[in-house]
């Protein structure tokens, strides 16, 4: 396989130390010496987050300034355009490319030709939407929620989700031209997309402005996928980690899955075999969250350091406004469920294990 790499890049080394033969668009830290202080974003809040980040060569050793320094209101366009160079090769071999947008991640702006499109009054403030999460829940002093001010209110929320979804807008609009860029070189019928992203922000809901929670809103990531063996419009209620995308995408090519990969394949969910795939998932924050959700729609979160405990029937509670940890007649259901989150715990080696019930 030819293997590319677009956009924002966190993590050690380089792509093409990480198995990927070339970049386009890369964006990285690196930048610091043009990076200019005082920038602030969309609200006049100071910018906190990809503060020096630029692009630059595969190798990291020239930079690019000219095509902005840190995230600017039109870098999913920038992204979308390497992405395409790439496609429009069409080389002989197979090819794998992977697009890593940054929206809509802070710093926000309001992207080019989308002023004015989404309005305060027209924002739907969130149904579980609080002024304030009734405890710490682990991140009451991290970067994500100081960008909203305490309390919360419903007019701050609608302002930001009026940015929040322009940001959204403009990347799904970069995304389609990808898409016909696929379909213009006749490559888009052999083609495997998928779209996924990192856990959404918090916007309101449960007093929350982050990510860092293991509320649904957050803890759930979007997961669309389309291509040659995969029944257009299903849908399922599996549940699934994406950390598996790697043994599924090999499973949907024919390729071998190396066997230290410990993860597993939910191909089999994606060709329509079969709609189960875990019984249960597993979530955690730092040492503040554990969470289990089951796949008959109960969830249990444990708080360790906040010594609190929710409880959720999702079937009948989905904005997890109603915690039933207390309530006596579903001490039996709480019980059951802790003990699988306990019996993970022991599994995973979970170090704070001894502080659990």
């Amino acid at each position: 396989y030819e293997s590319w790499y677009v956009g924002k890049w966190h993590t050690s080394g380089r792509p093409t130390s990480r198995g990927f033969n070339d970049v386009a668009g890369l964006f990285s830290s690196g930048g610091g010496k043009f990076w200019k202080e005082g920038q602030r974003d969309w609200k006049n809040f100071p910018i906190t987050g990809y503060r020096g980040w630029i692009f630059q060569s595969a190798d990291g050793k020239q930079k690019y300034p000219e095509m902005g320094v840190g995230v600017t209101p039109d870098i999913s366009e920038k992204f979308a355009d390497a992405a395409i160079t790439l496609l429009e090769r069409k080389p002989d071999k197979p090819w794998f490319c992977c697009v890593n947008f940054t929206a809509p991640h802070d710093p926000l702006f309001i992207p080019p030709g989308l002023g004015g499109k989404y309005k305060n009054e027209d924002m739907p403030v969130p149904e579980n939407f609080l002024p304030e999460h009734p405890f710490d829940h682990g991140n009451f002093s991290g970067r994500d929620e100081a960008l909203l001010d305490w309390p919360r209110t419903k007019e701050a929320v609608q302002d930001l989700l009026r940015v929040y979804y322009a940001v959204i807008d403009d990347m799904d609009a970069q995304i389609g031209r990808i898409l016909e860029t696929l379909e213009k070189t006749g490559q888009l019928k052999n083609t495997i997309v998928i779209f996924s992203s990192d856990h959404g922000m918090g916007c309101g809901s449960h007093g929350l402005r982050g990510k860092q929670s293991q509320y649904e809103h957050t803890i759930n990531v979007p997961f669309v996928i389309a291509g040659p063996g995969i029944e257009p419009g299903s849908k399922s209620d599996a549940q699934i980690y994406l950390r598996e995308l790697y043994p599924t995408t090999c499973d949907l090519v024919g390729a071998e899955i190396p066997g230290a990969v410990t993860a597993k394949s939910f191909a089999p969910v994606l060709r329509g075999e079969t709609d189960k795939h875990h019984a249960d998932i597993f979530g955690y924050f730092t040492d503040t969250q554990r969470m289990v959700r089951t796949d008959d729609g109960w969830k249990l979160i444990h708080y360790p350091k906040a010594e609190r405990w929710q409880l959720f029937d999702l079937n009948t509670d989905p904005h997890e406004l109603k915690n039933l940890a207390d309530d006596p007649a579903m001490a039996e259901k709480r019980k059951s469920i802790a003990a699988k989150l306990a019996a993970w715990q022991k599994e995973t080696g979970d170090p704070i294990l001894e502080k659990t019930e």
